[in-house]
């Protein structure tokens, strides 16, 4: 896996003046001007929160905020793998113990049919940082593992 490169978003956007707390809203499309690689970034917002989608080498990955009170949670994914494959035991066990030690705070999980990365935290006492990292960490993992999961377990 490479290593990762988590820019601390908070800095950038409170340097200048010390009074400015930059919304959650602006620190996710700042991460995302930082990260998306495809220049396709994509919002959209209804009574539901936000969904942004944007390029990560090659994955797509997927900004969810419901809201933006402490309560309202932040959710990052991106896709990896459809199901069913070719050894899904074999797969499930190698998720599983991915999930025991090289996933930093996001995880491996199932939705849909598909093998995702995920990473979920609720806003109350988020900063820039962790922002800026949850979708660092899911998106470079995704980017890592696609292939590789894609190679080792061809669609069934």
């Amino acid at each position: 896996m490479s290593s990762l490169n988590v820019e601390t978003v908070g800095e950038t956007i409170s340097a200048g003046t010390e009074s400015f707390q930059a919304s959650h809203v602006d620190v996710i499309e700042t991460v995302i001007a930082s990260l998306d690689q495809g220049g396709d970034a994509m919002v959209s917002q209804n009574d539901d929160g936000y969904l942004w989608k944007f390029t990560y080498g090659s994955v797509t990955v997927y900004v969810q905020l419901t809201g933006i009170d402490d309560e309202d949670t932040l959710t990052v994914w991106s896709p990896l793998l459809k199901l069913p494959v070719a050894d899904q035991t074999a797969l499930m066990q190698e998720l599983l113990a991915m999930n025991c030690g090289e996933t930093f705070e996001a995880c491996y999980g199932i939705s849909n049919q598909e093998v995702l990365i995920l990473a979920s935290r609720i806003l109350a006492d988020i900063n820039p940082g962790e922002i800026s990292r949850l979708m660092t960490i899911v998106a470079t993992i995704a980017d890592d593992m696609d292939d590789v999961l894609l190679q080792k377990y061809p669609t069934a």
